[in-house]
């Protein structure tokens, strides 16, 4: 921001007046512009996370973009009212990145022995749930992916981190995201039912994905592929879980400048593995998470969307809301 006396330079809630601008030629002007970029570059990216754009307070990210009247004009979509569960059935057999895991435990009340309760002779049965979160179908809040210890909107993890729960960035929090939805299939666009493992799809695969369908990105939007990759699920789950097909670091960054607010697969990561630069670990993910404040969506079932050719949706997503925890299983539903 520019004043009489020189430039305002905003740094983490304080504002410095940098008097550079005044009375100077014009050459040493732009020199100055310059500096200031400069200036404002390593103060935007500290740590390799960006202040939010939304505000240094901002807790939901990409969710900002969404209103009543995005949630009006996905509900446009709405042509037959068919309704397809995007969440698989999640298990103890559910392939799922080491060393998570799945189990159940049924109690009957009273005695535990299934006895009968008062003179109606009431019995039921109750369960006992011990899994990690990040399991089967399951959102990624803003919580789950840093860069080096530093988190969405450059919040330290030594300020919102705790053993009992996030204290920050937990998905209790996240709103619902009601809104249109747009589904991408990457196999018709490589000529085969299913992409193999390190098989990367960027830029150039989506954007012909969205000429052949006939659709656009928009502000707000939740963008989902197709890769096939769940037809794994049962038949080879070590293959499965051993790696992916998926998007590479430079169709993140262009997801990101079309202003979606969550990106998912039919897969259990959403990005290529192995990754495309061997020396990087999940960098798609630090592009969406920290960076952009962008939810990932992992193991979507999209192969019924697929066969009936539906591309657009109103898509509906009401996370669990367990307090504290990083990640949700999660069972969103497109309606058509």
């Amino acid at each position: 921001m520019f004043s009489k006396s020189g430039v305002y330079v905003a740094t983490r809630g304080s504002i410095h007046t940098i008097p550079v601008l005044r009375y100077v030629h014009m050459k040493t002007r732009k020199l100055a512009v310059a500096i200031i970029v400069y200036f404002f570059s390593s103060v935007i990216y500290a740590d390799g996370v960006p202040v939010s754009r939304f505000g240094p307070d901002d807790t939901i990210g990409a969710i900002n973009l969404l209103s009543p009247k995005k949630v009006l004009e996905a509900a446009k979509l709405i042509k037959t009212g068919k309704t397809y569960a995007l969440g698989m059935v999640t298990g103890r057999d559910t392939p799922a990145y080491p060393p998570r895991t799945y189990d159940i435990v049924i109690l009957q009340p009273g005695d535990g022995k299934g006895a009968t309760q008062g003179s109606n002779l009431l019995t039921a049965n109750d369960d006992i749930l011990r899994t990690w979160i990040g399991i089967g179908s399951q959102l990624d809040g803003l919580a789950h992916i840093g860069v080096d210890h530093v988190y969405y909107n450059q919040a330290k993890a030594e300020d919102i981190v705790a053993t009992t729960g996030m204290l920050k960035y937990g998905t209790h929090d996240v709103p619902p995201i009601v809104t249109r939805g747009v589904l991408l299939d990457m196999t018709a666009i490589f000529g085969k039912p299913m992409l193999n493992e390190g098989e990367v799809f960027n830029t150039p695969h989506i954007k012909k994905a969205m000429k052949r369908q006939a659709v656009n990105i928009t502000e707000g939007d939740v963008v989902l592929f197709h890769t096939g990759w769940h037809s794994l699920l049962g038949k080879d789950n070590t293959r499965f879980g051993a790696g992916e097909p998926g998007l590479g670091n430079e169709g993140a960054e262009f997801l990101s400048s079309l202003n979606v607010v969550a990106v998912g697969a039919d897969t259990w990561g959403l990005e290529v593995v192995p990754m495309e630069d061997p020396n990087l670990v999940f960098p798609v993910h630090q592009t969406f998470l920290p960076r952009n404040g962008i939810y990932i969506l992992e193991n979507m079932v999209t192969a019924p969307l697929v066969a009936d050719r539906v591309w657009e949706f109103l898509f509906v997503l009401g996370q669990p809301r367990l307090e504290g925890s990083v990640q949700a299983i999660i069972n969103p539903i497109a309606i058509h």
